[in-house]
């Protein structure tokens, strides 16, 4: 991937170049995994990449340059972060209506601090399998 200059700023036009940025890298990301996966130690299962953790993602990272940040830091994170709890949905947020519940994971990022990982927990299949599908990264202002 190449390196691209990401700004620091809040006006909307930064907000939109982050937002591009985040999902370049989601999109370079996938083709060097296409399982859309990574296996993470601390809740001993898998994480899955889909279209809502991009979307999810993109939309709230860009929105802060240390999120943005984070974000180009996914292996480490979805492998790395420690579970801290377990909430229900929110009901009103029609993006999380596919879920079951929602962890809340952190990982220690160094330079740039705590980043939170929420993860959701899909409706068991036909298979009664209860995927975990990232749903979206942000730093955690101290």
């Amino acid at each position: 991937m190449e390196l691209k200059i990401i700004p620091t700023g809040n006006s909307k036009e930064d907000v939109e170049v982050r937002k591009k940025i985040i999902k370049d890298f989601y999109k370079q990301w996938e083709k060097n995994n296409p399982s859309k996966k990574l296996y993470n130690y601390n809740l001993k299962d898998y994480i899955n990449v889909r279209l809502i953790s991009i979307q999810e993602t993109a939309f709230k990272a860009s929105c802060n340059y240390l999120s943005t940040l984070a974000v180009l830091q996914l292996d480490a994170i979805l492998q790395l972060a420690r579970k801290i709890c377990v909430v229900n949905t929110k009901p009103k947020d029609k993006n999380q209506n596919q879920f079951e519940k929602m962890i809340r994971m952190e990982y220690n990022l160094v330079g740039i601090g705590k980043v939170s990982l929420i993860v959701g927990i899909k409706r068991p299949n036909r298979n009664k399998i209860k995927e975990k599908v990232q749903y979206c990264i942000t730093a955690i202002k101290a």
